[in-house]
């Protein structure tokens, strides 16, 4: 164990894209992440893919001294979507199960950008805390203002009545790699978590 994390935090759950096809800031966020979460000697919990900001982060995890485990539905490794590579590679009968793996196994959780897939992971984990059924810390890694739309929407969602101010205290916001893993490693247990009414 290193001194710069708490004992606590010592497995990162990553969501992010897996799609090779967007911009290179996108790609050097998932690098300084990986590199970031490796140089601790943390573990990476992740979607298991070989590909798009899961693969780059995976592989910066491993080259940096971290350890990697990757959570994949069978019908995706099946089509040679998973990183062999891995420290440790789980296989899942779906996405559900997949997500309820991420879950159990992280300590916490940072999301890199994404599409549908990485913001249906990050919506449920911020569901299960506000319910009170995890009280693990959320961080969204704001690469050159991607999550920019989305805050302001959950915005006019508090502004609206459908949640409340507080609740988006649920999740910190950081735009550096380094913050983001020093949330996670740093976070104080709330008691009681937010709720939306």
């Amino acid at each position: 164990m290193t001194d710069h994390a708490h004992p606590s935090a010592r497995r990162i759950g990553v969501f992010a894209a897996s799609s090779d096809a967007i911009d290179p800031v996108y790609r050097q966020a998932a690098q300084a992440l990986g590199a970031a979460i490796g140089r601790q000697g943390l573990t990476l919990v992740y979607g298991g893919g070989n590909i798009g900001l899961m693969g780059i982060c995976a592989r910066a995890v491993r080259e940096y001294g971290g350890r990697v485990v990757g959570v994949i539905p069978r019908r995706l490794a099946d089509l040679d979507l998973a990183w062999k590579e891995a420290d440790e590679l789980i296989f899942t009968a779906d996405l559900r199960d997949r997500k309820a793996k991420l879950e159990t196994l992280s300590d916490g959780f940072i999301a890199l950008p994404g599409g549908p897939g990485t913001l249906d992971e990050l919506f449920e984990v911020l569901a299960l805390k506000q319910l009170g059924y995890l009280d693990k810390p959320v961080v969204l890694l704001n690469a050159d203002g991607f999550f920019d739309p989305l805050l302001a929407f959950l915005g006019s969602l508090a502004d609206q009545g459908f949640m409340r101010p507080k609740a988006l205290d649920l999740f910190s916001v950081t735009f550096s790699a380094e913050a983001a893993v020093a949330y996670v490693t740093r976070y104080v247990r709330q008691d009681p978590p937010p709720t939306w009414f």
